[in-house]
């Protein structure tokens, strides 16, 4: 079997050192079958298997025998999972670090290819190409990478990294190899797969999806949005990337939260015959994805003839498979579908229901069979062909299986238990599944139901089942092909963790949490007593059992945890068989078994063990939690420390393996079993410790091994894993045979044992009546007892008033057997003291009835002789408890105020740190004293040292700009030749237009209310960033020098208002003088400052204030009292006054007559004057109020209009942020496009160069197919002609391979796929066995020699050859071509981007130039000042605003310039007179020259030479000569004199030459150095000026537009010229083609 192949060839991958003892070569292990869920990683590899990864094993099933075949992966647990069909091959991965793909063919289960790729974790998906051999696959975290493979040739094609994107599903096109579709969670991409050649390219083509409403959003471009915008107010609006400040690859994907929608979520996807994608989401639709437009278009249901559709519920699709009847879908609801779509249109009906969720849909490959998968992993099959029912092929467990274990005898069948509770029993031999039992349907509780243990009885065929809520079902296996449920303990409220039989079948131990083992009788006709239970204090780790023969005795050996030392420990009891007879010997009345009855011993061992075994010669081996080897103990008092008492190890064994495991004895103690949560299994020998075997049944990425166990016989193994799900059967492949013949001794040895006992208990089994839940089939639990009631009433009354307490005992609807004692042993100990109850009962009524009458006494008692109420409570333990409880709670809440009142005082301290101690001017008010107006000042924080220094720094830049400024103009500016002259009037009315002016220049009044505009910069001159910031800065000190004048104004007020209240106070005393002089009961007005005029007052609070009563100390309660009775005692003493008593007496309280007569018209008097006088100085304060209230409005406007001019520089400088921002992310994008636009050219030109080595090569092929088609002639040219046309007929013959292929598979909805280069050795196979119906000798013509036609079909062969290589070459070579093409375009896409770009970054700066010159300029304008004739505003978006001393200014020099064209204009008429002159005497000097002209001809007639005319006309020539020569010699000396003066002068100029030559080289030196100085100062100005000045990025834009346009118009002649010559070369090839192949 091939398992077994793979078995043994995985110990040799692992390279373990127990694979290499020479015990492990005379022994090894098989698979004999595997059984374990289904996933959804399953498919058809032939027609009739389909397969699927369980655990470290791929399960081929044949759907017609059932038979399976098990393929085991080498390295571990099956990762990723695919098959082909059509190709019967399997691919999967494994978990191991830097796993492989492994590709196995079927049936044969050979190993083909071993991918090895880069992946350093895990695969998550693999999928095969519908043709050719093209692997596709996907990595986890941390590589995340989609990978093409050529599987054939071992050739990893092309891989693109998705950084953190997890993928659901991979699929390829089955039209065409070259298209995958990529689906995770939330997306879907389709993936082109580009080849040029033996090159491979991946490309991206997401699919955007319609969002959760199904509204397909329109796209939308945040980064480049087109056209550019701007508002005329607030300028240019920017992309929302640039207003949130992102450069980087951010900028190009950010979305603002509110304008992302989630979209619908994929569940299932399909590709169809054109090449579309139909996609399931979860939100209910259906939807159709081109894959070339990637356009998403929605399907809908055709609507009933009504108009209204037949489905209004949206369904959600989990599974989709595509054949030539229409769509198949299911989901949930457990109902396939069939889709028949019609455009965006479908028809849907129901094939089949299943009524359970479907999960996966695929059709075999000849599409005559569609498997159905649930999501519990049933498999059903359907044929759509034949529109039956659909056929149960697996049923499979829904959840892990728990444990396993032989049924008795242990060599037939086996019995397994899944968590869920399902119970399967499995033939032995092969596997097969006999009967199931699932017992949460059993027990018809609402509920999961969880399993937690499971055993089989060695003496009769029943099963035991441990749940999690403590209950034990025990099963009839008698019958393997009808298990049924017989009986139900209900043990405790613990979860039962283990069952344990002992090998006679005589007890059942169970072990449950907190300690709890349960002893129960295994034999069904005991009706599965409980016997007893006993409670470990510690932990308890694990449990085994001994069972003696000899002795009738069971030892029970517990593993516990010492929580103290890192120690296990040991405790071990027995158990007689004599318990299960006299039971009441050995338990107590609470069910609890005797320790002196158990034996129960201790063992404390030297190391922390995870699990323990024991032999019978008081040997222990134990697995080693701290370290990864078996020890083994020896119970003897010789292996212990004397001090400590604990057990040394003898021997420790290394283990091999990793992770928390445990050990597993066989039947006869001679093989000890090790496994962990690696997954390998070993076994030793018990007596050596040799390792005698091992297997990789399990892997670590599966949790490894959770439970495994021996078949009596030995010669099975059951081994399942923790999460892979998988049960897998182990048999000897090869062992010692005496190893043999000691297991089968042991084992007949034990059936012997039992057939004295197996046939009796079966026969009572059978006899048990199935079980059904009722909830007083508990009392079963306890079958030989029955609870008597108790005789009375189990209430106690306790008043007459028929006030009683309940003590009511009642059974519950379902009680535990240990409540079930508890509840016996009450019942007796109350029938045993019934009597002393009885006399408890009237004591306590006698008692009550004292203490009634004793309190109606005390209520008759004087108070000063009552006692309190708690002096009666006889319970003083109780009232001192209670009084302990409530002083706790009065300390609970007096902390909990403590702390509420330390955090108020907390938040108190910090509101008046940051409201109140921080400001330098506290908020106030003052109030007027008979107008409602109130006017307050301006609160004002204490400007810190940052800011003043920030303020003084911009201060002194701006004087150093003034003083500059002022310099500047003085050496540029010049004044203009004429100056106007200007009268006295008009340059004062100019003056003050000016200070008028400067206000609505300025924008704002802050210079007439405190703030000093002269430190601001012009409005017009805020070009420059710094300039805008130090304004804003200058603009709040001004703010603040507002507030502040205000403020001492409001001081002052502040002061007036408390004199005028001292005033009034002062006349206030005297006119309540004179009011009780005229004994008036007038109200007197007095004024007072409120709190908002003394915000002090706030942070005091007052006595009055609190309305709640003040808690006082005893102390202060005590103290309170004292002064209280002391002031009493004060007062008394003042009423009791015996002179105020005689002079009221006799006088009437007073000693003199009153004068009201005399003094009531003066005082009247005095009394209006003092109140005119109050109201007048009242009245004068409001007025000085409302004067003030004025002020604080102005104040307001200006402070209103400076952070106006604030917010508009704001604005101005977040938009240039904005402008920057954009600029830098254009940037970006540039330097990536650029790199994209490098990559691509490097692309084009190598695919060039390929492309013409190809082309040569194409032409040498067509060339050779040439020449064999001339060459055929010649070679046959030896026979005669009517045979040699026959031959070249039957040369040029093909055979008709096409339509054979489109009456293949009539139900494939694909069809003839279309090919690629890469399936010419399939075709040219195909051909070739065409071929051979054509080179039969039956198509020979008549009279043609044997040999020659043997030449003939020879020649033929290698002509076809020639043929379909030249097609191939054309297909390579059209392909390359295509690619090149798609990388042109992509190249000049990239172009256009690069030169939007370019475009967009010159918009830029012209849009930062146009903000740094289009200021935003405030203005006060008085009302009515401009005046418009019509309604209508005119257009100013052309309008130039500029200051009026430009144009006064512009005036001068338009008057002075007017003044030098009249002086040039009298100048020209001037001249024009003189012209007139000049050419009157031009006409006279010309006749003249006329005469003088006349007069030479005349002369030039005469020939006379010159000294002919001077001999003649001097008189005296010789003394003419002898002067002329005299004369020259003088001039001769007088200049040879000059000469040497001349020398002698040259000769000084030259030393003081010299002389100026070296003070001009220092002066030159020092002008060097102040050069170098203003160059350096001149380049950081030229930088600045380039900075600004786009001149010259236009002229070199403008020069790399002319060069591009240059290069575009060459390639264009270029391409027109290649045009030509193609169609020139094309032309030639048709006409060739046609010459050569006529039939085509």
């Amino acid at each position: 079997m091939e398992a077994s192949g793979e078995a043994r060839s995985a110990g040799q991958a692992r390279g373990e050192p127990g694979a290499e003892a020479s015990s492990a070569e005379e022994a090894s292990l098989e698979v004999r079958w595997v059984q374990g869920p289904i996933s959804n990683k399953i498919g058809f590899v032939n027609n009739h298997t389909v397969c699927y990864p369980c655990g470290n094993y791929i399960l081929f099933l044949d759907t017609e025998t059932k038979k399976k075949t098990v393929l085991e992966c080498q390295t571990g647990q099956v990762g990723a999972f695919a098959v082909n069909g059509n190709s019967k091959v399997v691919a999967f991965s494994d978990r191991k670090l830097n796993p492989f793909i492994y590709i196995y063919t079927f049936p044969e289960l050979n190993k083909l290819r071993e991918l090895k790729g880069n992946v350093q974790l895990d695969y998550t998906l693999l999928a095969f190409s519908f043709t050719g051999p093209y692997l596709a696959s996907y990595s986890s975290i941390p590589e995340f990478v989609l990978s093409v493979w050529n599987w054939q040739e071992n050739i990893l094609l092309c891989s693109e990294s998705q950084p953190g994107v997890t993928a659901t599903a991979l699929s390829f096109n089955p039209m065409n190899w070259q298209q995958l579709c990529f689906v995770n969670e939330s997306s879907l991409t389709i993936w082109d797969i580009e080849r040029n050649n033996e090159e491979h390219y991946l490309k991206r083509n997401p699919v955007k999806f319609p969002d959760e409403q199904g509204s397909l959003p329109p796209h939308e471009d945040f980064f480049s949005p087109d056209p550019h915008s701007e508002n005329p107010y607030y300028g240019p609006v920017m992309p929302i990337s640039a207003i949130a400040g992102l450069v980087g690859d951010e900028a190009e994907t950010f979305m603002p939260r509110d304008i992302i929608k989630p979209s619908v979520h994929p569940t299932v996807h399909c590709w169809t015959a054109t090449s579309d994608v139909y996609m399931g989401c979860e939100e209910g639709y259906l939807l159709a994805i081109n894959a070339e437009t990637l356009k998403v278009s929605f399907l809908q249901q055709v609507p009933e003839p009504d108009g209204k559709p037949k489905d209004l519920k949206k369904r959600v699709v989990l599974s989709m498979a595509l054949c030539k009847d229409g769509l198949y879908t299911a989901g949930s609801e457990g109902i396939v579908f069939c889709h028949r779509i019609r455009g965006l249109q479908y028809e849907m009906t129901v094939c089949v229901d299943i009524s359970q969720p479907i999960s996966s849909l695929i059709f075999s490959p000849d599409y005559t069979t569609l498997l159905i998968v649930t999501k519990q992993g049933t498999t059903y099959t359907y044929r759509p062909a034949h529109s039956g029912e659909a056929v149960k092929l697996l049923d499979a467990c829904s959840s892990c299986v728990l444990s396993a274990d032989f049924l008795t005898p242990g060599n037939k069948y086996c019995v397994s238990v899944a968590i869920s509770g399902e119970v399967q029993v499995w033939l032995l031999e092969d596997g097969t599944c006999l009967s199931k039992l699932s017992l949460d349907i059993e027990e018809n509780i609402p509920g999961s139901f969880t399993a937690t243990a499971m055993a089989c009885c060695p003496s009769s065929n029943s099963v035991a089942v441990g749940t999690e809520r403590g209950e034990i079902y025990f099963i009839d296996v008698t019958e393997v092909e009808t298990p049924r449920v017989v009986h139900r303990i209900f043990l405790s409220k613990c979860p039962v963790l283990s069952l344990h039989y002992d090998q006679s079948g005589q007890f059942l131990i169970a072990r449950a949490t907190e300690g709890h083992i349960f002893i129960l009788d295994a034999r069904p006709s005991k009706l599965f007593q409980v016997l007893g239970y006993i409670v470990l204090a510690d932990e308890v780790l694990g449990l085994s059992v001994v069972s003696g023969f000899k002795n009738d005795l069971v030892e029970v050996v517990v593993l516990l945890k010492v929580a103290e030392v890192q120690r296990a420990r040991l405790e071990i009891f027995c158990l007689p068989s004599a318990l299960t007879t006299d039971n009441d010997k050995y338990v107590n009345e609470r069910g609890v078994l005797k320790a002196s009855a158990i034996k129960k011993e201790q063992y404390d061992l030297d190391y922390p063990l995870s699990s323990a075994v024991k032999l019978k010669d008081d040997v222990v081996y134990g697995y080693c939690t701290c370290a990864p080897f078996i020890c083994k103990y020896h119970l003897s008092e010789q292996n212990m420390l004397k001090d400590l008492s604990v057990f040394l190890s003898e021997k420790r064994t290394p283990s091999n393996q990793f992770g928390p495991g445990f050990l597993c004895l066989s039947p006869n103690s001679r093989w000890l079993a090790s496994a962990a949560e690696d997954g390998v299994l070993f076994i030793y020998h018990t007596f050596t410790m040799d390792v005698l075997a091992q297997k990789h049944c399990h892997s670590y990425q599966g949790g490894g091994i959770r439970s495994m166990v021996f078949s009596l016989d030995g010669k099975f193994i059951l081994v399942n894993g923790i999460n892979d799900g998988a049960l897998v059967c182990l048999k000897w492949k090869s062992i010692k045979k005496i190893e043999v013949k000691e297991a089968t001794f042991h084992w007949r040895s034990l059936l012997a044992i039992w057939n004295k006992s197996t046939s009796k208990e079966n026969a009572a089994l059978k006899s048990m009546a199935e079980w059904n839940f009722d909830p007083e089939s508990t009392s079963e639990s306890l079958p030989e007892e029955k609870f008597e009631e108790a005789p009375e009433s189990s209430s106690v009354e306790l008043t007459e008033d028929k006030s009683f307490t309940s003590l009511n005992s009642a059974i519950t609807s379902e009680m535990t057997w240990i409540d079930q004692k508890m509840k016996k042993v009450i019942r007796e100990e109350t029938r045993k003291f019934a009597n002393q109850k009885k006399e408890l009962k009237m004591g306590i009524k006698k008692l009550r009835k004292n203490i009634q009458k004793m309190m109606h006494e005390n209520e008759q008692m004087p108070d000063i002789e009552k006692l309190e109420q708690q002096e009666f409570n006889l319970d003083i333990e109780e009232q001192e408890r209670v009084e302990a409880e409530a002083e706790q709670e009065v300390a609970r809440l007096r902390k909990e105020i403590d702390m509420e009142n330390l955090a108020n005082c907390y938040l108190q301290d910090v509101i008046k740190r940051e409201c109140w101690d921080s400001m330098c001017v506290k908020g106030r008010a003052v109030k007027c004293f008979h107008i409602a107006c109130e006017v307050k000042n301006y609160p004002l924080k204490e400007r810190s040292e940052e800011e003043l220094e920030t303020l003084e720094k911009v201060l002194q830049l701006k004087k150093i700009e003034a003083v500059d400024l002022k310099v500047r103009k003085e050496i540029v500016e010049i004044e203009p030749e004429t100056v106007l002259p200007k009268e006295e009037e008009e340059m004062e009315e100019e003056a003050v237009a000016d200070d008028s002016a400067s206000y609505f220049l300025v924008g704002s009044l802050s210079s007439q209310y405190g703030g000093d505009t002269s430190i601001l910069y012009h409005q017009l001159d805020l070009h420059t960033r710094e300039q805008k910031v130090n304004q804003i800065i200058l603009l709040q000190d001004i703010i603040y020098q507002v507030k502040t004048a205000f403020n001492k104004e409001f001081d002052i007020v502040a002061q007036q208002k408390a004199h005028e209240i001292a005033r009034v106070k002062e006349r206030n005393l005297r006119i309540r003088e004179i009011l009780a002089q005229l004994d008036l009961q007038e109200e007197v007005w007095e004024p007072a400052l409120t709190d908002d005029e003394i915000p002090e007052r706030v942070l005091t609070v007052q006595d009055s204030e609190i309305k709640v009563e003040k808690y006082l100390t005893p102390q202060e309660r005590a103290k309170a009292e004292m002064l209280a009775k002391l002031e009493m005692e004060r007062r008394l003493a003042a009423l009791d006054s015996d002179r105020l008593r005689a002079l009221n007496d006799m006088m009437g309280g007073v000693l003199e007559v009153k004068k009201e007569d005399i003094l009531k018209i003066a005082v009247e008097a005095e009394l209006k004057k003092l109140q005119a006088s109050i109201q007048e100085a009242t009245q004068s304060f409001d007025e000085t109020m409302c004067k003030l209230f004025e002020r604080k409005v102005n104040s307001e406007m200006v402070i209103y209009q400076e952070e106006l001019k604030i917010i508009n520089l704001l604005y101005s400088l977040l938009l240039d942020e904005e402008l920057d921002t954009r600029e830098a992310g254009l940037h970006h994008f540039l330097r990536k496009k650029r790199k994209e636009k490098v990559k691509s050219t490097k692309t084009i030109q190598r695919t060039n160069r390929k492309i013409d080595a190809y082309v040569d090569t194409y032409e040498s092929a067509i060339a050779e197919e040439k020449i064999l088609e001339s060459d055929f002639k010649k070679e046959f040219a030896d026979i005669p002609a009517y045979l040699l046309d026959r031959l070249v007929k039957l040369y040029r013959r093909r055979p008709k391979i096409q339509k054979m292929k489109t009456l293949f598979n009539t139900a494939n909805p694909y069809g003839d796929r279309s090919g690629s280069a890469e399936d010419y050795k399939e075709a040219l196979t195909l051909l070739m066995k065409a071929m051979d119906e054509l080179d039969k000798p039956e198509h020979m013509p008549n009279g043609l020699d044997l040999s020659v036609w043997d030449r003939f079909c020879l020649a033929r062969r290698n002509k076809m050859e020639s043929e379909q290589q030249v097609k191939w070459k054309a297909l390579t070579l059209a392909e390359m071509q295509a690619f090149l093409q798609r990388r042109i375009d992509d190249d000049e896409k990239m172009k256009s981007e690069i030169g939007n770009i370019f475009q967009e970054l010159t918009w830029l700066q012209e849009e930062k130039m146009k903000l740094q010159l289009n200021l935003t300029v405030q203005f006060l304008l008085k009302q009515g000042q401009v005046e418009l004739e019509s309604t209508e505003l005119p257009d100013f978006t052309d309008a130039i605003l500029i200051n009026k001393s430009v144009i006064e200014e512009l005036n001068c020099t338009i008057m002075a310039e007017g003044e030098k064209k009249i002086a040039s204009m009298v100048e020209c008429k001037d001249f024009s007179k003189g012209i007139f002159q000049l050419e009157w005497e031009h006409k006279k000097m010309k006749m003249q020259i006329d005469d003088l002209k006349q007069k030479a001809q005349d002369i030039l007639t005469l020939r006379v030479s010159k000294d002919h005319q001077l001999f003649l006309t001097v008189l005296n020539y010789d003394s003419r000569i002898t002067h002329q020569v005299s004369m020259m010699e003088q001039t001769l000396s007088v200049m040879d004199k000059l000469h040497k003066k001349n020398v002698k002068n040259c000769q000084k100029i030259i030393k003081e030459l010299e002389k100026c030559i070296s003070l001009k080289e220092q002066a030159n030196y020092e002008l060097s150095l102040e050069l170098q100085e203003m160059l350096v100062s001149v380049s950081e100005r030229k930088h600045i000026f380039e900075a600004a000045d786009t001149r010259l990025v236009f002229e070199k834009i403008a020069h790399q537009r002319y060069r591009q346009i240059l290069k575009q118009k060459q390639l264009r002649d270029n391409v027109k010229e290649k045009i030509k010559q193609f169609k020139v070369l094309q032309a030639e090839a048709e006409r060739l083609r046609s010459r050569i192949f006529p039939a085509l």
